[in-house]
């Protein structure tokens, strides 16, 4: 996680990375602000896609949901059938319109925010997708067995 934060020129040390991962009721809990978030998801796009040539861009001081999933989905290099094949993993459907919705500007006719619902689901479909479905079986979101 060091590596990608560099790759979008953030210096983090170890102990930051680790606070930012404890559990929120674990006194050493440290929240990630959205800058810092937002460093991370172009360090992730830098370090998957290759760094593009010339001025990086600015990370945003606030994010919402639908800044993340189209982060995530540059990061990933996916397409709206690739994304509407997850999300079915999880059993949710939506319509290749309703997708793109999420990726338009703020203000277009067709605009519509991202519900936190939606973008949950599609973190729980990639993890099905690149751990499989087995393992998410044997885990569960706090990392103990439910067998």
């Amino acid at each position: 996680m060091i590596a990608i934060f560099a790759q979008a020129d953030l210096t983090v040390t170890r102990s930051q990375v680790s606070d930012w991962l404890k559990k929120d009721d674990d006194p050493a809990h440290q929240p990630c602000d959205d800058r810092t978030l937002a460093c991370f998801l172009n360090g992730l796009i830098n370090d998957i896609r290759g760094r593009k040539e010339g001025a990086q861009p600015e990370p945003e001081d606030k994010l919402d949901y639908n800044i993340i999933f189209r982060k995530l989905k540059i990061a990933l290099n996916l397409q709206a059938d690739e994304i509407l094949k997850i999300l079915t993993l999880v059993d949710i459907k939506i319509s290749k319109h309703e997708l793109s919705a999420f990726f338009r500007k703020k203000g277009h006719k067709h605009y519509r925010v991202c519900q936190e619902q939606i973008l949950r689901n599609f973190l729980h479909g990639i993890q099905i997708k690149y751990r499989g479905e087995k393992e998410m079986e044997k885990e569960s979101v706090w990392g103990k067995s439910e067998k």
